[in-house]
C-alpha cells in the first residue's frame, strides 16, 4: 500500500474540497441541495479516488481510480463553471477554483502517464 496522504495531489485535491465546500455554502437556497451537492461529491471524489486506487496491488488497478478520479475534476470543473455563470456574485471565487482544478487535473494526467 502507497501512502497517498504524502501525494501532492491528494494534498491538492483535498484543499479543493475544501473551499468547494466553503463556496457551496455560499449558493442561494434552492441550489445548495442540487448543483452545490453534486459539486461537493464531484469535488470530494478527487481525493477518495486517489486514496482507494493506492491500496491497489497493480499500476493497472490504480491507474483505474486515478482515472476515475480525473473524471471527477472535469466534473467539478463543469459544475464550477455553471456556478461562475450563474451567479456572478460567486465568479471570481469559482474563477480561482478552476484554476486549482486545471493544475490537479494536469497532475492527475502526469500521474496516469508514469503509470504507464
Amino acid at each position: 500500500m502507497k501512502d497517498f496522504k504524502k501525494l501532492i495531489v491528494w494534498q491538492k485535491s483535498m484543499e479543493l474540497f475544501i473551499e468547494v465546500h466553503r463556496l457551496a455554502k455560499k449558493l442561494p437556497t434552492e441550489e445548495k441541495y442540487e448543483i452545490g451537492s453534486q459539486l461537493r461529491r464531484s469535488a470530494f471524489s478527487i481525493p477518495a479516488n486517489i486514496a482507494e486506487g493506492s491500496a491497489k496491488r497493480t499500476n493497472a488497478h490504480y491507474k483505474q481510480f486515478l482515472e476515475n478520479s480525473l473524471g471527477s475534476a472535469y466534473e467539478t470543473e463543469t459544475a464550477l463553471i455553471a456556478i461562475s455563470t450563474l451567479y456572478e456574485f460567486l465568479g471570481e471565487e469559482a474563477d480561482k477554483l478552476l484554476e486549482r482544478t486545471a493544475e490537479i487535473q494536469k497532475m492527475l494526467i502526469a500521474f496516469i502517464n508514469k503509470l504507464n
